[in-house]
């Protein structure tokens, strides 16, 4: 399947705030307790992604129709969770895929075509967290060459962070 990135503006919000919710909703009917804060999101996650989408960080994936798949955040450095970096990487945050495109590689494909444009721009490396409290999405970024190389912890939860050379 061919996709697109298209930025997300701020009138996207309430639509953004949506894939947050059915990503959290997904996510508990596998019976993970990961996200569940974005069914009902406390100021400062509201936050977080007003700022995201201030700075041109967020991306809805689109099929070559225009159908929306779904949604990630894309950051040239990340104090929040990495603190101050020497080598140059991209940092993802909140990949999402809508639920009925599940299971046809999308996740890996959209990961593949963020490490060509940030090999394009120069980046040393992929940067990304995952909730400690899911280990299938930990596997499964392990299995995509990310190492885990610390954790980070926040009131919400505690985050495994990886990164990928490139």
């Amino acid at each position: 399947m061919e996709f697109q990135f298209r930025q997300i503006e701020e009138k996207d919000k309430t639509k953004v705030l949506e894939l947050l919710k059915e990503a959290a909703e997904k996510i508990s009917k596998m019976k993970i307790d990961h996200w569940q804060y974005w069914k009902n999101p406390p100021k400062e996650k509201i936050e977080w992604v007003e700022e995201g989408i201030r700075n041109n960080e967020f991306f809805f994936i689109n099929e070559q129709s225009g159908e929306n798949i779904g949604m990630v955040r894309i950051l040239n450095d990340d104090l929040l969770y990495w603190g101050e970096q020497k080598e140059k990487a991209k940092y993802i945050h909140s990949l999402v895929i809508k639920e009925k495109y599940n299971g046809k590689g999308l996740g890996t494909k959209i990961l593949q075509e963020i490490e060509r444009n940030a090999k394009n721009d120069d980046c040393n490396y992929l940067r990304l967290d995952a909730d400690s409290k899911n280990p299938k999405l930990c596997r499964y970024y392990e299995n995509l060459g990310f190492k885990k190389i610390g954790m980070k912890e926040f009131p919400l939860s505690s985050y495994n962070l990886y990164e990928k050379k490139i």
